[in-house]
């Protein structure tokens, strides 16, 4: 089943994550689609507030993953930069989905033959036409 939502401010982009996060459950991963700006990070930093993590939410675009601790451990991925699964698997990716933590992946499809079945896609999509804040997220892909 999938849900949809439309936001119109970063502010509601995070709140959506943060309800997200409050329901989230040790073992979960999300992984997040989306065009650069369409608002990944700002969902994450939402998800991590509900998470009760405390620290600033930064993308990991260069370090791959930064962890935070809430309520649950969370692992912030950013997978742009890499060329292919077996990068991802040499950070020890497997570790982190199959741990006691939450993961969060941004570019998630870059590296989708690596992803765990049960992983919940989101899409976040801007549209120009209606509004330049305007965003439709899409989770349950």
């Amino acid at each position: 089943m999938k849900n949809v939502y439309e936001t119109h401010s970063g502010e509601e982009t995070e709140k959506i994550g943060f309800e997200l996060g409050l329901k989230a459950e040790a073992g979960e991963i999300y992984c997040i689609s989306g065009g650069l700006g369409a608002g990944k990070t700002c969902f994450t930093k939402g998800f991590a507030r509900g998470l009760g993590v405390k620290d600033h939410i930064t993308s990991p675009t260069f370090t791959i993953v930064n962890e935070y601790e809430g309520r649950l451990p969370l692992y912030h991925f950013d997978v742009y930069r890499l060329e292919g699964e077996d990068e991802l698997y040499d950070i020890g990716a497997d570790e982190y989905f199959f741990g006691n933590g939450i993961c969060v992946i941004e570019w998630a499809e870059t590296v989708r033959e690596a992803i765990p079945a049960a992983a919940v896609w989101i899409g976040i999509y801007r549209d120009y036409k209606k509004d330049e804040n305007f965003r439709r997220i899409e989770i349950g892909l």
